[in-house]
């Protein structure tokens, strides 16, 4: 299987591993049945995502998702965090192979689970999170979660 220099860069030094105590928000998805579990941790503060961590059991392609996932929101609004699709994580790792593609998938419920935890935390509506229940059984040869 092929990787892009970006995957591997990702996967061998992942950015913001960690977790973050008293965090504003936690989402874990996915499963041991598949060995891909993923924990994203939030700090927010009005709004903007000041912190982000990760703590991911996995495949590289799980490791380098999480890694860019927390890149791409870092800093950013509530509201910009919720539009980060899998596709855009999978396009900035330069591509994953079509089998690893769910990787992508867990990065992005993985933050909206914290996001959703946030919310629950703080009373707040976040309107584009009713009804989001995160994929525990996801499919491996799925490419895309629209």
């Amino acid at each position: 299987m092929q990787y892009s220099d970006k995957v591997m860069d990702h996967f061998l030094h992942p950015r913001n591993v960690g977790e973050i105590e008293n965090a504003s928000g936690v989402g874990e998805v996915g499963n041991a049945k598949c060995g891909d579990i993923m924990k994203i941790f939030l700090d927010v503060e009005d709004d903007i995502i000041k912190d982000v961590k990760f703590q991911t059991f996995g495949c590289g392609s799980a490791i380098a998702s999480s890694s860019m996932a927390t890149e791409l929101i870092k800093g950013k609004s509530i509201h910009e965090a919720l539009a980060l699709t899998n596709k855009a994580v999978a396009e900035a790792l330069d591509g994953l192979p079509p089998v690893k593609m769910h990787c992508s998938v867990l990065a992005e419920q993985a933050i909206k689970a914290a996001l959703v935890d946030y919310a629950q935390k703080n009373n707040i509506d976040i309107p584009e999170l009713e009804g989001f229940e995160p994929d525990h059984d996801h499919d491996h040869d799925v490419e895309d979660e629209d």
